[in-house]
């Protein structure tokens, strides 16, 4: 959920998204995103976090009628529909607010395409085209005018750079980063995250080449943070956050613990994936 002015906003993963009052709970407006946006949802439902962009809310309905909506914050109303967006699934990524060659934009990455649509009314800007397959998950990164993204289940990774004339290019490919769904965070000229296959990973912003991995304690996937220049990197499999240096010079461990306690109801074969909140 996002919370803003008073108010909470939740998706749920039927589609409902709800405005109610953070005091008492009251539903002051909601909308379907299935019924009202013909939205599709991916196979674990819907689920991003709702973007709040001062008087906004904007949503990723995904389906064929408009793959982004912008209503009103206060009393639901439609802004805009992005009706040239017309993704599918709508997954699972969050939707982010920038600007790019002095445009305020939203971008957002479905299973086939990364978008940017203005953020004003909604008019498709640029598009570029994805190969995820089952889940795309991983919140895409803008630094000027060049977007990352990441997606598990073998796809890799990608450097798009959005041109002064909105058409799009891709700066590098490859599947040094496959990453599932722990997300990617940048520190300086470098990325830092779980990589299937790979443990934690550095990879360089520019070249898109591998760093350095350590695979060794991290033996699965997990979440990472950063905060201080200090990486927080949670491994699935036992719940052990280790802080970490952000530097492509090497892994360097500083600390390590492993959190309690942890649920007796979990399934033997489940994976803690609950993100640290710094």
């Amino acid at each position: 959920p996002s919370v803003s002015e008073g108010h909470v906003y939740a998706l749920g993963p039927k589609g409902t998204v709800a405005c109610l009052d953070a005091d008492t709970g009251k539903v002051v407006w909601d909308v379907d995103l299935q019924n009202d946006f013909g939205g599709k949802a991916g196979g674990w439902g819907f689920s991003a976090s709702p973007l709040i962009d001062g008087p906004y809310i904007v949503l990723a309905p995904g389906g064929q009628d408009a793959g982004l909506v912008c209503l009103d914050k206060k009393e639901g109303d439609i802004i805009w529909k992005a009706e040239e967006v017309k993704p599918g699934k709508a997954e699972y990524a969050t939707i982010i607010p920038t600007e790019i060659h002095g445009v305020k934009q939203y971008v957002r990455l479905f299973e086939k395409e990364l978008v940017g649509v203005a953020a004003e009314d909604g008019k498709l800007l640029w598009s570029s085209p994805w190969e995820g397959r089952t889940a795309v998950i991983p919140t895409p990164i803008v630094r000027d005018n060049e977007v990352y993204i990441t997606s598990g289940y073998g796809v890799g990774c990608k450097l798009v750079r959005i041109n002064d004339d909105f058409s799009t290019e891709d700066v590098w490919i490859n599947k040094e980063m496959k990453n599932h769904h722990g997300g990617v965070v940048k520190f300086g000229d470098h990325l830092y995250g779980f990589s299937d296959g790979a443990g934690l990973i550095c990879q360089d912003w520019e070249s898109g080449e591998l760093v350095w991995n350590e695979k060794g304690r991290f033996t699965t996937k997990g979440a990472v943070h950063i905060a201080d220049g200090k990486l927080y990197a949670l491994n699935e499999e036992d719940g052990a956050l280790t802080l970490a240096e952000a530097s492509p010079d090497g892994f360097e461990e500083l600390s390590r613990f492993v959190f309690e306690p942890q649920s007796e109801n979990r399934n033997p074969k489940g994976r803690i994936w609950t993100h640290p909140l710094v």
